[in-house]
């Protein structure tokens, strides 16, 4: 047995499917079934029943995979630890982020790591699904994600501050005038939204129900850059975290009353090996809750 055929078990279980797992590796089909069906044999179990809807783990099959991802992850530790020694921290590390969050501060502290550990290979993306990106902490697949709310436990939760949501207005809109704007102002406003799956629209429509507001949309976005930039020019008004915010729009942001702030935590996998540890350390030297400085920001001339 090997840990290529482990972790291949364990992505055909999470995935319910030899396709998908593939898809999710990175690696042909064939190569997949064959790696799961040797397994079989070498144990003499049946790990997975073939159904219509899909494979799905049997008993033994789900025994397996428990002790399975345990050989896993102390594997994926060990390599990074012996690395670390040599102060040459070597490897991947995965990273997520839900849209919009520590669009500064994760920057910042993934430049400073690899400046640190030039071989560690770090991939980044934004997800604007929370439900997904808490899937994906689940099945291993992050080494760290930074997210609004989760379900973990303190010990692999760390909360490391709390964004403070702003209005990103047009040049000369009314409510630049203030140093702070009621959301009660903003009624009949049409809205730059983003996605309805995404936890940013969440925040919105949980922001304007609160405050007797039903939003009208003008227009829906994927990125916060582009909620700004559109908003900047006159489509409409949207809410996004401060530190979202892109260089020169500074001067069309203000907080809002009642404040709306969401906290940053840190997800990190369990077991977190020297670069996860490393990481989750700088981002706690970052801070957080930019929008102050923002808001009093002079217009650009």
């Amino acid at each position: 047995m090997s840990l290529r055929q482990f972790e291949y078990a364990l992505a055909v279980a999470e995935e319910g499917s030899v396709t998908a797992a593939a898809e999710v590796l990175h690696v042909a089909q064939p190569s997949v079934s064959q790696q799961i069906r040797g397994l079989e044999r070498e144990l003499g179990v049946e790990l997975f029943a073939r159904t219509p809807t899909g494979l799905v783990p049997t008993a033994v099959g789900r025994a397996f995979l428990r002790e399975a991802e345990v050989a896993v992850s102390a594997s994926r530790k060990a390599r990074e630890t012996a690395r670390a020694g040599a102060d040459d921290l070597a490897g991947e590390l995965a990273v997520a982020a839900q849209v919009g969050f520590g669009t500064r501060q994760l920057p910042r502290a993934l430049g400073t790591l690899r400046r640190r550990f030039p071989r560690l290979e770090v991939t980044v993306f934004e997800e604007p699904s929370s439900a997904e990106l808490d899937r994906l902490c689940r099945r291993g697949a992050l080494d760290l994600a930074l997210m609004a709310a989760c379900e973990r436990t303190p010990s692999d939760a760390h909360h490391l501050g709390d964004e403070e949501f702003v209005v990103v207005l047009s040049p000369g809109h009314r409510q630049l005038a203030a140093d702070r704007v009621e959301l009660r102002d903003l009624a009949g406003e049409p809205w730059v939204r983003f996605d309805r799956d995404s936890a940013l629209d969440a925040v919105l429509l949980d922001v304007l129900g609160d405050n007797g507001l039903a939003p009208t949309t003008a227009t829906r976005v994927s990125q916060t850059a582009t909620a700004v930039r559109w908003a900047a020019q006159g489509l409409g008004v949207t809410l996004v975290p401060a530190s979202a915010v892109p260089h020169g729009h500074e001067h069309l942001v203000r907080p809002v009353s009642p404040a709306v702030v969401r906290p940053v935590i840190a997800v990190v996998r369990p077991g977190p090996g020297p670069a996860q540890t490393a990481l989750l350390e700088l981002l706690r030297t970052e801070t957080w809750s930019e929008s102050t400085p923002l808001s009093v920001s002079s217009p650009q001339s």
